[in-house]
């Protein structure tokens, strides 16, 4: 029985891995489409979500048949748990970037923002490309290093943000208030994205040290 259980886990895992590796690889078709204009990359970002959804499918019956059958304790069941809880960060991803490539789409042949918000913003979806890869690396190893936060928040992110915001509030914005305010969604979807990796980053870590995650922003705020 226990290896079975532990073959379920593993199985779960390499599920939680492929939605990983699937959500990086739309950030980078998302980073595309707002760069230059790009439908085909777009495109490949719904297609994407898709497959992430159904993955999630998958992963959350798997999740739900080992709690139901198999009564984890302790670590087994913080696995479980926490895996469930990744899987709907990485789909949470999914969805913010699918709303980025809608934007895109909307805005072709035209970019999807005015400059130089259209830099500011190629600049978040570069860091949060990073972001997603750091997440299967971390995923995929279950880093062990619980002394330290597993996923670092990239400062370029928040400030990026911080300077988008005051360039479309800024007196001197010539593209009109619509522009304005989709520039401004288009940086917070991307805030978001870069926040869930953090926080995928913080589950693992409870999941090694059972350490709640406001015990760790508590950790991460007074350091």
């Amino acid at each position: 029985m226990r290896t079975k259980f532990s073959s379920e886990l593993a199985a779960l895992t390499d599920e939680l891995a492929l939605m990983a590796r699937a959500t990086h690889e739309a950030a980078e078709c998302a980073a595309k489409a707002i760069e230059n204009p790009d439908l085909t990359a777009a495109y490949e970002v719904f297609q994407l979500e898709e497959q992430i959804e159904a993955e999630h499918a998958k992963c959350e019956n798997r999740a739900v048949i080992l709690l139901a059958l198999e009564a984890p304790v302790a670590r087994d069941l913080r696995n479980v748990v926490t895996a469930i809880q990744i899987a709907e960060d990485l789909a949470a991803i999914t969805e913010r970037l699918s709303r980025v490539a809608d934007a895109a789409t909307r805005a072709f042949p035209n970019p999807v923002a005015p400059e130089p918000s259209t830099e500011l913003l190629t600049a978040m979806a570069t860091s949060v490309v990073g972001l997603t890869a750091a997440t299967i690396e971390l995923i995929t190893i279950r880093g062990t290093d619980t002394g330290r936060m597993l996923i670092e928040p990239d400062p370029a992110i928040d400030q990026l943000h911080q300077q988008l915001t005051r360039t479309v509030a800024d007196s001197g914005w010539a593209h009109g208030n619509a522009a304005a305010v989709e520039s401004a969604l288009l940086a917070h979807h991307y805030e978001r994205c870069a926040a869930f990796c953090v926080r995928i980053g913080r589950r693992i870590r409870f999941f090694h040290t059972g350490m709640p995650l406001s015990t760790q922003m508590q950790e991460e705020a007074a350091g």
